[in-house]
């Protein structure tokens, strides 16, 4: 099979090599490290082939090592830059091993392919706290209205790296003392598709400014919120400013 322009095969090999003799020290850290070493290794040398044994144990089933595998096959598609490996080929000692892994191998990235990969897609989003509102941006891509600052999470980025980033790109405004708020997941949230979203709270610190994306950014109070309002953020602010003001006024009555 094929993924992501790398050809993924299994075959037996007369010249099938163990990873390690006896197996007591095979374990799923070992082989990530060894599939993930030799996949390196070919990149920097820039192989367009590349020859990955697997493990031939009796105390690591064929059904384990051939996940792991695939998963670092997946993993050198996905992070490296320009790939130069173009046929990733495992080889094992016997025919019988060989289908069985080809077997396992094939429907887990067949899975991750065409199921994992299709979704729910993760996005982050800044209640910014500025000037005695919060930051909204008017968006200049559909779904259309007034919405939170933010966007789709890069891979190999994490949530607060994203929405630092996002808050930055549309607003040019720095995210300051964020904290978590809440997670949005209802399928029918974003009429485009099936997105989860992570929010977050914090000071916004610079001159406000609408880029990016934005056509338009603007400062708003619970009593002037746009009427137009992509996703579900308008319920998302509202529940913010009802919290704001039950901890008001818990702070006066304290």
């Amino acid at each position: 099979m094929i993924i992501r322009g790398i050809k993924i095969s299994v075959v037996e090999s007369a010249k099938g090599k163990k990873i390690f003799d006896g197996g007591t020290n095979l374990d799923e850290n070992s082989l990530r490290l060894w599939t993930r070493g030799i996949l390196l290794a070919g990149q920097k040398q820039r192989k367009r082939r590349i020859l990955v044994p697997a493990p031939h144990s009796k105390d690591f089933p064929v059904a384990w090592s051939s996940r792991i595998m695939a998963q670092e096959a997946w993993r050198y598609s996905r992070e490296t830059k320009n790939p130069a490996i173009k046929e990733i080929i495992f080889t094992l000692n016997n025919e019988k091993d060989v289908s069985f892994f080809k077997k396992i191998l094939t429907g887990y990235l067949g899975h991750l392919v065409n199921v994992l990969c299709q979704g729910p897609f993760v996005t982050v989003d800044g209640i910014i706290e500025y000037n005695n509102g919060v930051v909204l941006i008017e968006r200049s891509n559909p779904p259309f209205g007034w919405a939170m600052p933010g966007g789709f999470l890069d891979y190999g980025e994490s949530a607060e790296e994203g929405v630092r980033r996002e808050v930055k790109e549309e607003t040019g405004l720095d995210f300051t003392g964020y904290k978590l708020f809440k997670v949005c997941s209802r399928p029918e949230r974003d009429p485009r598709f099936h997105t989860v979203t992570i929010v977050f709270y914090g000071k916004g610190k610079g001159i406000l400014k609408a880029a990016s994306d934005a056509k338009g950014a603007g400062i708003f109070t619970p009593d002037n919120l746009p009427p137009e309002m992509a996703f579900d953020h308008k319920s998302v602010i509202e529940e913010y400013f009802k919290r704001l003001f039950i901890c008001d006024s818990e702070r006066d009555t304290g």
